[in-house]
């Protein structure tokens, strides 16, 4: 089903006459039913190839897109280097040998280098075979990724912190509830949300864009295809998390807490992901994205004992190669 068609790789398909020059425009929110088919069809299992993924960070990135030849390419800014113009992995029909090209013509004709960024580590090591490049690592922007089971019942020694906060939390708050975000609960949670950011906001630019396209993501919630789940305590909205599934995947995108409820975050994350496996059986694995370089982040995503970390490079690719 990976359509980069990594291993060995074909002969091209492309004649000169089948040849199209790529032209990219802006992703916008009506650009999404086009792009997603698109996402279903790679398993590389990173928050880069979802919607969630896309959408939320499409202004901070500026990134833009275009469709050829039945496959998807993106463009943006580069994952550690805004300043720079780069590609994600093409996905679709065609192979990287006959992708990449395609991109090297684009770049020659807007005098820009050829640099792919955020490329899975399958795809980098793909390419680093092909064309005898270096590679380099992004080391703050490698997904955690987590056997789905582990996160839905804290099963074992390995998880005896997590479970005891989680019953800590049922213990101070016997009447919890947990339930399916929706049309009834949404205002509520937007109410939530709102009150979020003023008691928790960071001055920091990154936080305050994030925060703002969480808002952005509730406002337009009943239109995107994600899943989500809100958390009571003493009746009040103590947590609430959104997700989106990408084959056998689901990638956490959101999740928000009161740091005051004790054991919040870690009783949210466990029964979101207990109700996501049971709708969706086809789900192994629970991605929770990068830490971004926070200290912070990267320990708490740690002691959840991840089966892996998805890293991801970034490639300069010289012309002379391709």
């Amino acid at each position: 089903m990976n359509t980069t068609r990594l291993g060995i790789m074909p002969e091209p398909i492309l004649s000169q006459e089948s040849e199209c020059n790529l032209a990219f425009k802006p992703i916008t929110f009506e650009s999404l039913p086009e792009i997603e088919p698109f996402l279903h069809r790679q398993t590389y299992r990173t928050c880069d190839f979802s919607i969630g993924g896309i959408y939320m960070w499409v202004d901070y990135f500026g990134y833009e897109y275009c469709i050829c030849h039945d496959t998807l390419f993106i463009k943006g800014g580069e994952e550690d280097n805004l300043q720079n113009t780069a590609f994600a992995i093409p996905v679709g029909k065609l192979g990287l040998q006959e992708s990449l090209p395609l991109l090297k013509d684009y770049c020659k004709r807007h005098n820009l280098p050829l640099i792919l960024s955020a490329v899975p580590q399958p795809a980098a090591q793909e390419i680093e075979r092909l064309y005898n490049c270096p590679i380099t690592e992004l080391p703050d922007w490698g997904d955690y990724l987590y056997n789905a089971t582990d996160l839905a019942t804290l099963v074992g020694h390995r998880f005896n912190k997590k479970r005891n906060r989680v019953n800590k939390f049922k213990n101070t708050y016997p009447d919890f509830e947990f339930e399916a975000i929706g049309p009834k609960n949404l205002p509520e949670i937007i109410g939530f949300f709102d009150a979020y950011m003023r008691d928790y906001q960071k001055d920091n630019l990154l936080f305050t864009y994030e925060e703002s396209k969480v808002a952005q993501v509730l406002r337009e919630y009943d239109r995107l295809k994600f899943d989500g789940g809100v958390l009571r305590a003493g009746g009040e909205i103590a947590a609430f998390t959104i997700g989106e599934v990408i084959g056998d995947t689901l990638i956490v995108h959101i999740e928000k807490a009161r740091k005051e409820v004790v054991g919040a975050y870690e009783a949210i994350n466990m029964f979101f992901a207990d109700y996501m496996t049971r709708q969706f059986p086809e789900i192994k694995f629970i991605n929770r994205e990068d830490d971004a370089g926070d200290p912070g982040l990267r320990e708490a995503k740690l002691s959840y004992n991840p089966q892996t970390i998805l890293k991801k490079y970034n490639i300069v690719l010289l012309s002379s190669l391709l």
